[in-house]
């Protein structure tokens, strides 16, 4: 399939750079939009400037908005006002919105001068909602019905707007106040007589997502319910559009790609990998590096602290790093399960006992398994001594049922505090482990050898 797309973009390039426009335009008014702008992310940005321009006009916002934000943007600063405000009024308006969003304020304001004004309505309308929340994802273009109306007046409504819907399987049903009283589905509408009031029979108990709801928030219900299409309400219960199913995916894809980034101390960014710039990169790691490199001063003061233990036993030097990358994965594992688990609402922080209890009898499962056959190395391979071979291993038993402990609270009394758990996974916990598992290595060789510190 890659191979594929590869082809097509050679040929669309090698025709493009022969300016044979019209084999051009032919060969694209026969390939899928989505095909299409999945080449131009790919290409320079004056090649899909180019290849933009010698779209069929009919295909030309479908394509737009299946292109990348940043493509997007580059696109329409390139048209004419004009030729701009002619794709915005052909896109559905919370795409339009989304671009609108990371415009410049004068760029915007210009584009929407010259767009139909029912389309600078929507888009205005959906602009005011908060960043992430549902008003802020939905469309506008949706089929309402009054709960009076025949099915014959229905269908007549239908075929006048349906193809400027984002979608015609389900109907919404409102009173005069436009309050959402109810749904009907495409194929029961057509099962019925024209004569029939849509009140009579449509859908009374109606789930509906309201616009302030955050937008991770609606795609859980999305999931809940099995949904393709959802009404979002006023806080007066007023429809004022719905979210599709293709919102979801994008919206499942930017939380899930903003926890990844999270854990792995990287500050979220919008942009995909290769159209992000070195300096951006650049800002969106140092915070945390810095961050990170100065809390790890802790665990050098920790074995600064044991100089004598280690001159003594130069041997316990050679633990360290088995002993604090095993306590690290440990508490990796029990942050990401956490966090999965409060990321699906599976779990609270009333929960918090009940995890931790949980993380302690896998942890003495796992640091006994692991303590038992370090020892075995440790005695059949290494030929370590015993006793050093007994703290080793019991430090290891400890730090594990330590690290797991750790790696199941600070995400959940992260939550509670209002914090994003996902900032207490792999690196931050890790550091503080790594620090704890030092720490109670040096004092059980102390202990167990009676050094002196």
């Amino acid at each position: 399939m890659e191979d594929d797309r590869n082809i097509e973009e050679k040929l669309l390039l090698r025709l493009l750079t022969e300016k044979k426009y019209v084999l051009l335009r032919e060969l694209l008014a026969e390939m899928n939009e989505a095909d299409i702008a999945g080449i131009m992310d790919s290409m320079e940005n004056e090649d899909s400037l180019r290849l933009f321009r010698i779209l069929p006009k009919n295909m030309a916002a479908e394509v737009f908005a299946d292109l990348e934000l940043d493509d997007q943007a580059y696109i329409i600063q390139s048209l004419s006002e004009t030729e701009a405000s002619t794709i915005i009024d052909n896109m559905m308006s919370d795409d339009a919105a989304d671009l609108l969003e990371e415009m410049p304020a004068n760029v915007v304001t210009r584009i929407l001068a010259n767009a139909r004004p029912d389309t600078r309505k929507d888009i205005n309308h959906l602009l005011r909602y908060p960043e992430d929340s549902a008003g802020s994802v939905m469309t506008v273009e949706y089929v309402d019905f009054q709960q009076h109306m025949t099915v014959g007046d229905a269908i007549k409504k239908l075929r006048r707007v349906g193809l400027d819907s984002e979608t015609i399987n389900i109907c919404y049903v409102v009173d005069k106040q436009r309050i959402l009283v109810g749904t009907v589905a495409l194929r029961y509408l057509i099962m019925h007589e024209n004569d029939e009031v849509i009140g009579d029979f449509m859908n009374d108990n109606v789930i509906s997502i309201n616009t302030m709801t955050d937008q991770e928030e609606a795609a859980r219900m999305f999931q809940k319910y099995g949904f393709t299409a959802m009404p979002v309400v006023d806080n007066e219960n007023r429809m004022v559009g719905i979210i599709t199913i293709d919102d979801v995916v994008d919206i499942i894809e930017e939380e899930a790609t903003e926890d990844i980034e999270k854990m792995a101390a990287i500050l979220p960014s919008d942009k995909a990998y290769l159209k992000t710039t070195v300096l951006e990169t650049y800002k969106k790691r140092m915070p945390w590096l810095l961050l990170l490199m100065i809390s790890a001063t802790f665990t050098g003061a920790i074995i600064q602290n044991y100089e004598n233990a280690l001159a003594s036993y130069v041997i316990l030097t050679a633990y360290i790093p088995m002993l604090m990358d095993t306590s690290g994965n440990a508490g990796s594992q029990a942050s990401v399960s956490i966090i999965r688990g409060l990321s699906l609402k599976e779990i609270e922080f009333s929960d918090l006992w009940q995890a931790v209890w949980k993380e302690i009898r896998v942890a003495v499962l796992c640091g006994g398994t692991l303590a038992c056959v370090n020892f075995a190395k440790l005695m059949l391979l290494d030929r370590t001594p015993v006793t050093i071979a007994i703290i080793v291993c019991v430090t290891l038993f400890v730090v594990v049922i330590a690290a797991k402990c750790i790696g199941s609270t600070l995400p959940l009394v992260s939550a509670k505090l209002g914090f994003d758990p996902a900032v207490m996974a792999s690196p931050l916990i890790t550091t503080i482990v790594d620090a704890i598992a030092l720490f109670v290595y040096f004092q059980i060789a102390t202990n167990m050898l009676h050094l002196a510190v």
